[in-house]
């Protein structure tokens, strides 16, 4: 148990209520999707939809929605390099999945690559039953 901690510390992620950690699917800078948003899936349908806004025909991860759900979180177009997003916890709980999630900016006056940016984290968590969902965007 202490190592499973230990990784979860170290990797910044909280463990959720069923006391397992979000698993990330995919983390990055490169998304199609130019808009900020921020969602939970519950079937393999709905992960197609996601994944072809997300990847276009890029072959999607296999998610067993018996056992998991996912949540993602996209910031959108973002000016130059420096910029990132993190699923930091997911806790479900009192009919409600409560997603905390960190946006990371570069400081003042940084010197960065002037490209385009689409930050996102996509994570797997322990199947989602809450009628209610929300994010939470924390420092």
């Amino acid at each position: 148990m202490i190592a499973v901690v230990c990784a979860c510390a170290i990797a910044g992620l909280a463990m959720t209520q069923s006391g397992a950690a979000p698993r990330t699917v995919e983390k990055g800078e490169q998304s199609a999707i130019d808009e900020p948003k921020q969602v939970l899936v519950r079937t393999d349908p709905e992960w197609a939809d996601l994944w072809r806004q997300h990847a276009g025909t890029r072959a999607r991860p296999q998610i067993d929605f018996t056992k998991e759900s996912v949540v993602a979180v996209f910031m959108g177009s973002r000016p130059n390099a420096g910029f990132s997003t993190a699923i930091v916890s997911a806790t479900e709980g009192g009919g409600a999945l409560i997603v905390r999630y960190t946006e990371t900016r570069p400081p003042r006056g940084a010197i960065s690559a002037q490209v385009l940016t689409f930050p996102f984290h996509i994570v797997a968590i322990p199947k989602v039953t809450a009628a209610n969902v929300r994010f939470d965007k924390t420092q």
